[in-house]
């Protein structure tokens, strides 16, 4: 009840990540570029080519993505200030996911793919993550996708946000998914079915 009481306290609204909002998800991501500069490319971008294209080279990777009019995922708002951020696109959007023994297909139906979050450091634990999984949710039902797939990390012992930047399996259970697969003890897949 308290974490819904924070919610509500925050206003949230939602946005896709375009050409319009970019400043926005620069503010958000600061001039570190979330995590280690990665400006959600990771995985986007396999093995060297990602380790040798952090920092501006993915900054602009990333804008060159959103410049053609792709929406590479949502921006959460409260009080008109960017404060989270998930990455949503089909899941051939994603090479290294498309390489991952761990998260291979569940099967072979199309699917929609949340990678990252990010929620700016003073909004954490607030319930932002799962409201976005909600949100996601959404947008990929106004694509007209179907189901939608997350790669939380269900870890026993509290992790560092950047550790667990795919997510917590606690957060995707609250927002309505329910395990797929599980190819590694700590990392299932998660489904949620849009009917």
């Amino acid at each position: 009840m308290e974490e819904r009481n924070l919610i509500e306290e925050l206003d949230l609204s939602f946005h896709p990540l375009t050409q319009k909002l970019w400043r926005d998800f620069e503010m958000l991501f600061g001039e570190r570029g979330a995590c280690g500069g990665c400006w959600c490319m990771y995985w986007k971008l396999r093995g060297k080519d990602f380790s040798e294209n952090t920092g501006d080279p993915a900054r602009q990777m990333q804008k060159s993505i959103v410049d053609s009019k792709t929406v590479p995922g949502l921006l959460a708002y409260s009080e008109g200030y960017p404060v989270g951020w998930i990455a949503v696109e089909p899941r051939g959007s994603y090479p290294r996911l498309t390489h991952s023994r761990t998260l291979k297909p569940v099967d072979d139906q199309q699917v929609w793919s949340i990678t990252c979050f990010f929620v700016e450091k003073k909004h954490r634990r607030k319930g932002i993550t799962v409201e976005l999984l909600k949100a996601a949710v959404e947008h990929v039902k106004k694509q007209g996708g179907q189901i939608v797939e997350g790669y939380p990390v269900d870890a026993k012992t509290d992790q560092p946000a950047p550790f667990i930047f795919t997510g917590a399996a606690s957060a995707f259970e609250q927002a309505g998914f329910h395990e797929a697969a599980r190819n590694s003890p700590t990392r299932p897949i998660f489904r949620f079915v849009i009917q």
